[in-house]
């Protein structure tokens, strides 16, 4: 798929095709398929986050609740989406140690209890070990900057976009 395909495309195909971005959440790609046409991959990134950014707190809540723990329960009964299943086991998730699994089952329900929505991070560039400090760190955050941390990491996982439409 190109950009040029993007921009051609109905509202309907936009959203089939760039709806899974923000996981479970093709409302993001139906309020930026206004912004087209597109210059470039990066303009239709922005106009992704951008409609995130514009969306209510309840929708923002909705987003950050629709993503999985990180390396819980869905990972373990195999029902995460492709994107977030290759993203864990590329960081090397799918491989804990049982020490490691336990950890991460605590700080996911410490997480969830606090916050109210899963631990969100883009995984890109950490190892294990890199991300249970991350996740030990923000556990202990406060609720505003931590809903606002999660919404940034989602963008910053959404700056690789599907198929052929890289950034």
């Amino acid at each position: 798929m190109t950009l040029a395909d993007v921009n051609a495309m109905d509202e309907a195909a936009f959203v089939r095709a760039l709806g899974g971005v923000f996981e479970h959440s093709p409302w993001i790609a139906q309020r930026a398929f206004a912004a087209r046409p597109f210059a470039d991959v990066a303009s239709l990134h922005m106009a992704m986050v951008d409609a995130m950014d514009r969306a209510s707190d309840d929708e923002k809540l909705a987003l950050l609740r629709a993503h999985p723990e990180l390396a819980g329960k869905a990972a373990v009964r195999g029902e995460l989406t492709a994107d977030s299943s290759k993203e864990q086991s590329g960081a090397g998730l799918a491989h804990c140690t049982p020490e490691e699994f336990a950890t991460i089952t605590d700080l996911n329900l410490r997480y969830n209890a606090k916050f109210g929505f899963p631990f969100i991070l883009a995984v890109k560039g950490y190892d294990r070990a890199g991300i249970l400090r991350e996740f030990a760190r923000r556990v202990e955050s406060d609720g505003n900057a931590e809903f606002a941390e999660c919404l940034a990491q989602i963008a910053r996982k959404a700056g690789v976009l599907p198929g052929s439409l890289y950034y």
